[in-house]
C-alpha cells in the first residue's frame, strides 16, 4: 500500500504520535509553524511556556519523572540558544529529552540568514546528538533514531533542526515502528561474583544514583537491602530512589554530607555503585575513593558500557540498567551471617539523628527547621520536591524525607532556576500531587516568568521562596576565600508576594516562624498557584554554619 503524501511537518508530529508522546512543552516561532499546524489535530497536549530555559526544564523535568522522552519545540537562532541550561541538564543527569529546533530554509544557508545557526556544532558538546532534516522522507527514521539514543545507555538529550521549508514539503513515506528501550542485563556469571564479594564482605555499603531506574526497580532494590540488612546511600539528588524511613538507608551524598556517612563509605570494604558515576559532587571532589583504582572493592553497575572504568576501575564491572539489575538481585542470597547488622543500624540511627530539623537553631525569626518539622507533619509522604541550585536546596535535601519513587525534580548539574519550571511540568503531567516548589531569591527569578504558566494552566503549585537579599552560595563561598570583601552577591528583591498576585496567583509574605503554618495551609486552600515569600535572616546561611563563622573562621586561617 502507498503511503499518503503529507507535509514535513504532519510526518513528524506523526512520528511523536506513534512513539507515544502525549505531552511537548514549547515556545512558538515561525521557523516551525508547519509542525504547530499538525499538532492542532494531534491527540498530543501543548504547554506554551514563557521562555525556552523553562520549556526545556519542564521537558526534562517529564524525562526524569516518566523515563521517556520530554519533547520540546523552540524557535531558531536565540529561541535555541535560551533553551540550551535545560539540554546541560539533560545531559548531566541522564535525563532522556528530544529538543525539536525550526530553522532557516535549506536555500539559505551558510548566508548568515535571518536566527541562523550551526546547530550541529552549537549542540554537538552538549548533547548525546545533534543533527538536521534535510528531507522530510526521512523524518520516521531520525526521529525513530532520536528515541533509541535518547533513552539506550546512559540517556540525554538529543537536538534535532528543523528546516522551514522541509517541514512544508510533502513526501510519501511508511510511519517508522515505535521505538523499543535497549536493555541491557547482568549475566549470571557476574551476579555470581557479586554472591561471593556479599559473602566475603565485612563493611558493605550501596550508593544509588542515576537514572534509568523505576518504582519497580526501587523496591526490587528495597527487598534486597533487606534481606541483606545493606546499609544503602543515595548519591546528589538521586534521594527518591531508596526509601529515608528505611531501616536500611544511611543518608544521601551530596553537598554538606554528614561526615558519618562520610567516614562509612572510606572504610567500607565494598561499594555496590549501581546506576550513577560518582561524579564531583557525590564523591566529593573525586576524594571519597582513589582514581583510577579504589581501595575498597568497586562493584559498577551502569546502563553505558564507556562509563564502566572510565574514572575508576573497578573490581566488578556490571552493564546493565538498574531496573535490569535490581530484578536479578532476587536470585542473589545473603550469607548465613551478616557482620554488618549492627553498623547498618547505627547508619540508619546516625541519618536519623542528621536529619532532624528540631535541632536546627539560627539567626532571624523565621526557623527553618521548625518550618522542615511543620512540612514532614503536615504535607503528603508522596509530595513532589522540586528545586533549583542553592544554599536553600539544602534544606530540602537534609530535612525532607524522600519516601517514594517520582518525588524530586532536581538538577544535579546545579542549574538555577529550575525549580519553577520542573514544578510546573510536574504539575501539568501529575495533576492530582501536590507539588513543592524550593527556590532561592536569586533562583526564583532566573525563571520566575514560568508562574504565569502556571496560572494559564490553572496548575496550584506551592513556591516556598526563601528570600536573603543575595546569591547565598556564591557569597558563602566569598567569605570563605576573600572574608570580608562583598563583591557582585547582593540583591534588591520585589515583593514576591505582590508578584504572585500580578500574574492571578496567591502570595503572602512570611516573616515569623509562628506565621509559617496559616500561611501554608491559606496557600494550600487558595486553589492557585502560590507564593510564600519567606524572609530569611542574611546569617542563616547553612543549617551547620552563619555567615558571620564562616568569615570569621576565614580570617582567622589567615592570620
Amino acid at each position: 500500500m502507498t503511503a499518503p503524501s503529507r507535509t514535513g511537518g504532519q510526518i513528524l508530529v506523526d512520528q511523536l504520535t506513534l512513539h507515544g508522546v502525549d505531552h511537548i512543552f514549547c515556545v512558538p516561532g515561525e521557523s516551525y509553524l508547519a509542525a504547530l499546524d499538525a499538532l492542532h489535530d494531534a491527540d498530543i497536549s501543548v504547554t506554551v511556556c514563557r521562555q525556552e530555559g523553562g520549556a526545556a526544564m519542564m521537558a526534562e523535568a517529564y524525562g526524569k519523572l516518566t523515563g521517556r522522552p520530554g519533547i520540546c519545540f523552540v524557535t531558531r537562532g536565540p529561541g535555541a540558544t535560551n533553551a540550551s541550561p535545560g539540554i546541560h541538564i539533560a545531559k548531566q543527569d541522564s535525563t532522556p529529552m528530544i529538543l525539536f529546533v525550526g530553522q532557516i530554509e535549506r536555500g539559505m544557508r551558510e548566508r548568515e540568514a535571518f536566527q541562523e545557526l550551526d546547530y550541529r556544532a552549537a549542540f554537538g558538546p552538549l548533547a548525546k546528538w545533534a543533527t538536521e532534516v534535510d528531507d522530510p522522507a526521512r523524518f520516521p527514521e531520525i526521529v525513530s533514531r532520536a528515541f533509541h539514543v535518547a533513552t539506550s545507555g546512559r540517556p540525554g538529550p538529543v537536538v534535532i533542526a528543523l528546516p522551514e521549508d522541509v517541514l512544508t514539503e510533502m513526501a510519501e513515506v511508511a510511519d517508522a515502528p515505535r521505538y523499543q528501550v535497549i536493555e541491557a542485563h547482568p549475566s549470571p556469571a557476574q551476579m555470581a561474583e557479586l554472591q561471593q564479594l556479599l559473602q566475603d564482605a565485612k563493611k558493605p555499603v550501596a550508593l544509588l544514583g542515576g537514572s534509568r531506574w523505576s518504582e519497580a526497580a526501587v523496591q526490587d532494590f528495597v527487598r534486597f537491602a533487606e534481606r541483606f540488612e545493606l546499609p544503602v546511600a543515595c548519591t546528589f539528588r538521586r534521594q527518591m530512589l531508596f526509601p529515608a524511613d528505611h531501616a536500611s538507608y544511611v543518608g544521601d551524598l551530596g553537598l554538606g554530607v554528614n561526615p558519618k556517612l562520610l567516614a562509612r563509605i572510606k572504610e567500607a570494604d565494598l561499594i555496590l555503585l549501581v546506576g550513577g558515576r560518582l561524579s564531583e559532587i557525590p564523591s566529593q571532589s573525586y576524594t571519597l575513593l582513589d582514581i583510577p583504582s579504589p581501595r575498597q572493592k568497586l562493584v559498577h553497575i551502569h546502563p553505558d558500557p564507556s562509563e564502566l572504568g572510565r574514572v575508576y576501575s573497578p573490581h566488578l564491572a556490571i552493564n546493565a540498567s538498574p531496573v535490569a539489575f535490581a530484578a536479578a538481585l532476587e536470585d542473589v542470597n545473603p550469607p548465613a551471617s551478616l557482620p554488618w547488622s549492627e553498623s547498618t543500624k547505627t547508619g540508619h540511627a546516625d541519618y536519623l539523628a542528621w536529619s532532624n530539623p528540631a535541632a536546627i537553631r539560627h539567626a532571624g525569626h523565621l526557623q527553618m527547621g521548625e518550618v522542615m518539622a511543620h512540612l514532614r507533619e503536615v504535607m503528603p509522604s508522596d509530595t513532589i520536591y522540586c528545586n533549583g541550585a542553592g544554599n536553600f536546596a539544602t534544606w530540602v535535601h537534609r530535612f525532607w524525607p524522600f519516601r517514594h519513587y517520582g518525588t524530586q525534580l532536581a538538577p544535579t548539574s546545579g542549574s538555577m532556576g529550575y525549580g519553577v519550571p520542573a514544578g510546573v511540568g510536574a504539575k501539568r503531567i501529575n495533576p492530582d500531587s501536590t507539588v513543592v516548589v524550593f527556590a532561592g531569591d536569586g533562583d526564583f527569578l532566573m525563571n520566575g516568568q514560568e508562574f504565569a504558566t502556571a496560572v494559564q494552566y490553572d496548575l496550584p503549585i506551592l513556591v516556598i521562596l526563601l528570600d536573603n537579599g543575595m546569591y547565598g552560595t556564591i557569597r558563602m563561598h566569598q567569605e570563605r576565600e576573600y572574608p570580608g570583601r562583598v563583591s557582585a552577591t547582593m540583591l534588591k528583591n520585589p515583593d514576591f508576594a505582590a508578584y504572585a498576585k500580578a500574574f492571578g496567583g496567591y502570595g503572602e509574605r512570611v516573616e515569623n516562624t509562628e506565621d509559617f503554618p496559616a500561611a501554608l495551609q491559606r496557600a494550600l486552600t487558595s486553589g492557585k498557584p502560590a507564593i510564600l515569600h519567606c524572609m530569611l535572616d542574611p546569617e542563616a546561611i547553612t543549617p551547620a554554619m552563619s555567615l558571620s563563622a564562616i568569615r570569621e573562621k576565614a580570617l582567622e586561617g589567615k592570620k
